[in-house]
């Protein structure tokens, strides 16, 4: 076997071996704009292996995963290194109550399956964007409480648009995410899995399919990599 093979088998191994398989259980708010396939490609970017598989369906909150059967089904056949759960905003008290107590079933079904859990945490309507801070409040006390790990998008969601004359995070609804919108939940997930990987060297124009402004993707990679 010659030198150049074997250094190419090594490093194909080395990749296998850092895979990470992570599973999304959410609604319209993780599938828009194949946001997880986003996350695969800032992986394969920075020479990480990432594979996503999603359960996602409209309007769906934790509680009818948990209802319809499919994600336990989904996890008797297939392991996974993270279940990133995603329901709507939660920013009111029952939402805050189906996030602590829905997500505790989460936890009680990852702990059975060896996987870690996280919450992936959203962002209000334009409508309703003086809730934010109970979004912000609510998903940073479920993952507490049921010792998650927390992929605050929604915290660098609300420091962006404090910014002025920037590529719109908001699709035309105002309530889901543009391409630049997913693509800022994508790298924050990407950050809090890897968070020694140097955001500040990623290059724009691998990444302008999804932010089309320079400036806005420079911004969106500063507020994520200071976190």
């Amino acid at each position: 076997m010659n030198l150049k093979k074997l250094l190419y088998i090594l490093y194909f191994f080395s990749l296998t071996i850092k895979a990470q398989d992570i599973l999304f259980v959410g609604n319209s708010l993780t599938y828009s704009n194949n946001m997880p396939e986003i996350l695969e490609y800032i992986g394969k970017q920075n020479n990480i292996s990432i594979k996503t598989a999603s359960l996602c369906f409209p309007n769906y909150a934790i509680i009818d995963h948990l209802e319809s059967g499919k994600l336990q089904q989904l996890l008797q056949k297939k392991r996974f290194d993270y279940m990133i759960i995603q329901q709507g905003p939660s920013s009111q008290a029952q939402g805050k109550q189906m996030l602590l107590e829905d997500g505790a079933k989460m936890k009680q079904l990852c702990n059975q399956y060896n996987t870690k859990l996280g919450y992936f945490m959203v962002w209000p309507s334009v409508t309703y964007y003086y809730t934010f801070d109970k979004v912000i409040e609510n998903h940073t006390l479920a993952a507490q409480k049921n010792s998650a790990l927390l992929f605050p998008a929604g915290v660098n969601w609300q420091e962006y648009n404090t910014y002025k004359d920037k590529e719109s995070l908001y699709d035309h609804d105002n309530f889901h995410p543009s391409k630049a919108g997913s693509f800022l939940a994508a790298l924050t997930i990407f950050h809090q899995l890897y968070p020694t990987k140097n955001l500040q060297q990623l290059p724009f124009k691998k990444y302008k399919k999804w932010v089309t402004d320079e400036d806005s993707f420079n911004l969106i990679v500063k507020v994520i990599d200071k976190k």
